[in-house]
């Protein structure tokens, strides 16, 4: 069992994701949601329970946190591990290897679990959740829903009581995200507690016991699924919370542009590390168009972004913008792009400097905008590296935006979004749109495509496979592209 005992913390320089007065009892083999606006505490909370705080984020703790009596702040780390494992929003971030076989058998190997116990184990996890084709890879060679299944794997390897996954699907597609849900079943199902920290709710639904609301730092409501399900959309946005039911997200109203096409492609080939990736892709896009680049993970989206940006070198193929061929180093000084890990992109000292960083003469005014309109306004002195990851998100658009490009590129932008940032995000992007840029969107997810995007250009098998405008005639086929149950 799990207790928090009248548990505030503080972080240092009164950084968001504290918590106040939290008194809150998990029995034995519950599945628990945590939900809230970014910055309501709950990473911090399951922080608390896998002993990151105190002994890794320092900060002003008052109150006891016990795992099965014990206070867990006098605890060891090892003895923690021992009954508390975690999946980290960004799962890179947790391996310590370089191969698939060796990542999952980590953790036993610092338990001092015999040799010849370690490969039986390896192989029972990966028949268990199913990742058998997964062995022996280099983990960096793997897509992001594949190295979500290896971070599982490390910790289901371990055999620990209590789970605890932060954003664990913030990079996934629906058919990953219908895999950890199933593993998440699994795990119930041998009487493990189970704790997510999650922004989308959909697909946990059918599998949590009990849903926690965070606000402020302070727990806001206590309710079974159906009883959130039964909140009226509306209430559950003023709450800042995503869909509970894809079902019911219909496309906003878009007027489509009556502009010339700016940007075509002809018969586009790309490769990766010598294998080939996208084969005779032809397209054209309009000034005002948003257009979401879908498909499952692997399928090239992020090759193809990358390439319209002058980062990734056709094989074959042209580019033109406004009739006019464009060579690489030309894309490149046209198109702004924000990468799903956004940690590679962010420099500067300051959140207001981030925002300007690169241009020679910025719109200081526009940025300041821009900050206030993504609801960055209060962090402008923030240092980038000690924003959340929803925040980075924000922040990374934001320079995008600043900078003034033609051709914007967002690569899973909603990763860690809570419902507010998703749909200033989607403003902002509209904005942008009807100011004439030309905007692509790599995203499985369903919910801001029907908020935002204009076409769904499905790439699948190397081929562009479906060019669908975002209608309400055509929701049942973009659905099942994207697998929305």
């Amino acid at each position: 069992m799990i207790e928090f005992r009248n548990v505030s913390f503080a972080y240092p320089e009164g950084e968001d994701g504290g918590l106040k007065n939290i008194t809150l009892t998990i029995p034995d083999g519950q599945c628990v949601l945590l939900c809230g606006r970014s910055g309501c505490g709950k990473t911090t909370l399951t922080r608390l329970i896998n002993g990151l705080i105190p002994q890794y984020f320092p900060g002003k703790l008052q109150g006891e946190v016990l795992l099965d009596g014990e206070n867990l702040a006098h605890l060891p780390m090892y003895r923690i591990a021992e009954r508390a494992g975690s999946v980290f929003q960004n799962p890179r971030t947790q391996f310590f290897n370089g191969q698939t076989d060796s990542e999952i058998a980590f953790g036993l190997e610092n338990r001092a679990v015999p040799q010849g116990q370690l490969r039986p184990r390896v192989l029972e996890t990966a028949r268990d959740l199913g990742i058998e084709p997964l062995l022996g890879r280099s983990l960096f060679a793997l897509s992001g829903g594949e190295k979500q299944k290896i971070a599982f794997a490390s910790v289901y390897a371990m055999n620990p009581a209590v789970y605890l996954l932060d954003e664990p699907s913030s990079n996934l597609d629906m058919g990953a995200m219908e895999a950890l849900r199933r593993h998440l079943l699994l795990v119930k199902a041998q009487g493990k507690t189970v704790i997510v920290a999650e922004h989308r709710l959909h697909y946990l639904m059918d599998v949590v016991d009990r849903v926690i609301y965070l606000d402020g730092g302070r727990i806001a409501g206590d309710y079974t699924p159906e009883e959130l399900c039964a909140l009226p959309a509306q209430k559950r946005r003023e709450m800042g919370l995503r869909a509970v039911d894809l079902g019911q997200e219909t496309p906003s109203p878009f007027h489509p542009p009556q502009a010339a096409p700016a940007l075509e492609m002809k018969n586009v080939a790309l490769s990766y590390r010598n294998r080939p990736v996208l084969q005779d892709v032809s397209l054209r896009a309009a000034p005002g168009e948003v257009i979401a680049l879908v498909g499952q993970n692997g399928a090239g989206k992020t090759t193809f972004s990358r390439a319209m940006c002058g980062l990734h070198r056709e094989d074959a193929g042209e580019y033109r913008w406004n009739g006019r061929r464009q060579k690489p180093k030309q894309r490149m000084k046209r198109a702004g792009m924000v990468m799903q890990d956004v940690n590679y992109q962010l420099f500067a000292e300051s959140v207001a400097e981030e925002c300007v960083f690169g241009v020679k003469h910025p719109d200081l005014a526009l940025a300041e905008k821009t900050l206030a309109q993504l609801g960055l306004s209060s962090l402008r002195d923030r240092h980038p590296g000690a924003l959340s990851g929803g925040q980075k998100q924000r922040l990374a658009a934001a320079a995008a935006i600043v900078g003034g490009k033609e051709l914007l590129v967002f690569d899973e932008p909603t990763s860690g979004l809570d419902y507010d940032s998703m749909a200033r995000l989607a403003a902002q992007i509209r904005r942008l749109a009807e100011a004439g840029r030309v905007i692509f969107i790599v995203t499985h997810d369903y919910e801001f495509i029907c908020r935002t995007c204009s076409r769904a250009l499905h790439l699948d098998g190397g081929k562009l496979r479906n060019d669908l405008p975002v209608t309400a005639e055509n929701l049942s086929e973009i659905r099942a592209i994207l697998g929305v149950r």
